[in-house]
């Protein structure tokens, strides 16, 4: 049996065909703990400066944290960290299901691929036998027929990583599903492994124990009751983040036709309502007491409720009302291989240009079909859909330069379901996102427009985008899943009994400001600086006509004070780049020298 650490990774090089176990340092486990922090420090300091994303230099760093395989709550989601071919960025992922636990009961804290292979392959792994094996039967196929393919070759429990055809012809916007219910979802993972010729990987331990102190499941048991299953967390159990819809409704946040509205008329077609009368039954995670992913009955079959940001970005987004036809095209697009939330907003992009007379297309507005139909366009390449296979910065390249207003991204990654005009916080967080929009690194709108700070001010804001930011680095690090609200004292709780040593909650402030540090320094190194960090022109020109932001924009001199202050407080410079006192501070120093070898100014 492994315990919090296994101290190893799995090296795979698919261009050698080698397979090799490695020692992980134990000094990067006491600095970056796992998960996010450790597979970040291994992209820095194995991925050179300025490699190809879909060339043989990149590698993917699938991580698991301490906690991974635990009974502790919510702990079985998995790391994925690439460089991005969308946005040139660091990037880290995160996937439910079993992929993670299922790694570390075979022994490895984290497995490396490296390399290229000259034809299509999937990784094996059962236990500590690992093979690379033909996948030219299954090169062409959905995820879901690729799973169940991956798994019968296991004959016995497994979890799969895989991609679909959008990710073998190298989109941009395509993900990596696990179990074909949870995704590696953005920054264009699907495409890294397209460029590798991987199609997936399967693992399947025989053991699924750990060996943890006897304190542990007592601190389990008393977190279940004191922060878990309580009334603050039990949305997830009961709704999901569906719930989420009518919330954002009502704040005017959420959007609507290419964001141009903030408020969706047909909002309660696919709403979390929409989803409970169709409910057939539950999908958990391992070790978690959620189950928070939903099948729905639907007139096209059972299928996987959405969740908010695909009913945002595809629903709402493109005009559908109807939470049924709503999720039989997210299915297409799951078992195409697609970031639903970049999808969602590229096909908002093509159909204003085609409402505007830019391009000819069928897609219209509440149109379920013409988008069924382009999606798998976009997956094969083939007509309009190779012009927009790869998000909106690539299709307004194709397409001319006069769409770019419409292209609604940051740093080429598409805008996730907040439209920030009605929760300044968000601008912010957007902005300096470390992988481009993301909603996820700092939610500053459930302390705004969900919360009880004023949405239209950036009073604050800047101290809190840190402050969620830092948490949610050391969080993924152990790794935790979001839909735990938990403090500092129960992660510290938690990895102190695991480990069986006192780990205090200073140590993981920490540990969170000094991986996001390190982000930003791998950021630094590829080019990436101030300039970087700003908001598509619709947010601060044009306003709602409607619901509760209508009439507000986000005010450029405001919104570049608040940037002033979040870098003043991170202690990086005017443009945006870590000192090296801050650098040295938080125990950089080695990665700050190697950063300045490589060319970079620290100031």
């Amino acid at each position: 049996m492994v315990g919090p650490y296994s101290g190893y990774l799995l090296r795979i090089d698919l261009s050698s065909g080698r397979i090799r176990r490695e020692e992980i340092p134990r000094r990067w486990l006491d600095l970056y703990v796992g998960g996010r922090g450790l597979g970040l420090k291994y992209l820095y300091e194995e991925v050179p400066k300025g490699a190809d994303p879909l060339g043989p230099g990149n590698k993917i760093f699938i991580m698991t944290g301490p906690l991974t395989g635990s009974l502790g709550p919510l702990t079985g989601r998995c790391c994925m960290v690439i460089k991005s071919p969308k946005t040139g960025t660091a990037n880290d992922g995160y996937a439910g299901g079993h992929i993670g636990p299922e790694l570390k009961y075979c022994g490895y804290d984290g497995l490396v691929i490296e390399g290229k292979s000259e034809k299509p392959v999937y990784i094996k792994i059962m236990d500590k036998e690992v093979e690379i094996k033909d996948a030219s039967h299954l090169w062409g196929k959905g995820v879901y027929e690729t799973s169940e393919e991956l798994k019968k070759d296991v004959e016995r429990h497994a979890s799969t990583a895989v991609i679909g055809p959008a990710g073998e012809n190298l989109s941009l916007i395509s993900c990596v599903s696990v179990d074909s219910h949870f995704v590696f979802g953005r920054g264009g993972t699907g495409a890294v492994f397209g460029s590798k010729k991987l199609k997936g990987v399967v693992i399947s331990a025989s053991e699924r124990k750990m060996d943890l102190p006897e304190k542990f499941n007592s601190v389990v048991k008393r977190l279940l009751t004191e922060s878990v299953m309580t009334d603050a967390n039990m949305w997830a159990k009961t709704d999901g983040t569906p719930i989420i819809v009518d919330m954002s409704n009502a704040a005017g946040v959420l959007p609507t036709m290419n964001f141009r509205e903030g408020y969706f008329e047909g909002a309660s077609g696919i709403n979390t309502g929409a989803i409970k009368a169709r409910l057939s039954r539950r999908v958990a995670c391992h070790s978690c007491p959620m189950a928070c992913k939903k099948k729905i009955k639907t007139r096209y079959g059972e299928l996987k409720a959405p969740e908010y940001e695909t009913i945002g970005t595809m629903g709402s987004n493109l005009g559908i009302s109807d939470i049924e036809e709503l999720a039989n095209i997210a299915s297409i697009a799951d078992d195409m291989g697609f970031d639903t939330i970049s999808l969602g907003v590229t096909l908002s992009f093509a159909t204003e240009l085609t409402e505007r007379g830019i391009i000819k297309s069928d897609l219209r507005w509440g149109h379920a079909e013409g988008y069924a139909k382009m999606i798998e366009d976009m997956a094969f390449r083939r007509d309009l859909g190779a012009k927009l296979a790869d998000g909106v910065k690539k299709a307004v390249e194709r397409i001319g330069s006069e769409t770019e207003k419409y292209a609604l991204h940051i740093k080429g990654s598409e805008m996730p379901a907040y439209d920030p005009r009605g929760s300044f916080g968000m601008a912010l967080a957007y902005a300096t996102a470390d992988r481009g929009a993301c909603h996820l690194r700092a939610w500053t709108i459930a302390d705004e427009a969900f919360g009880k700070m004023n949405p239209y001010t950036f009073d604050g804001k800047a101290e809190l985008t840190k402050e969620l930011q830092d948490k949610n680095s050391i969080k993924w690090s152990l790794i935790i899943c979001d839909f735990w609200l938990s403090s500092y004292e129960d992660m510290a709780s938690l990895l102190s009994a695991a480990l069986d040593k006192d780990v205090d909650v200073e140590y993981l402030k920490k540990c969170g400001e000094r991986i996001w540090n390190l982000s930003r320094l791998f950021n630094v190194r590829e080019g990436f600086s101030r300039k970087d960090d700003y908001l598509p022109s619709r947010f601060t020109m044009e306003s709602h006509t409607k619901g509760a932001a209508a009439g507000k924009v986000i005010d450029r001199t405001e919104f570049n004070k608040a940037l002033d202050q979040y870098y003043k407080i991170r202690g990086w410079d005017e443009n945006g780049i870590p000192t090296k006192a801050k650098l040295i501070e938080l125990d950089l120093l080695e990665e700050a020298e190697k950063a300045e070898r490589e060319g970079v100014i620290l100031p």
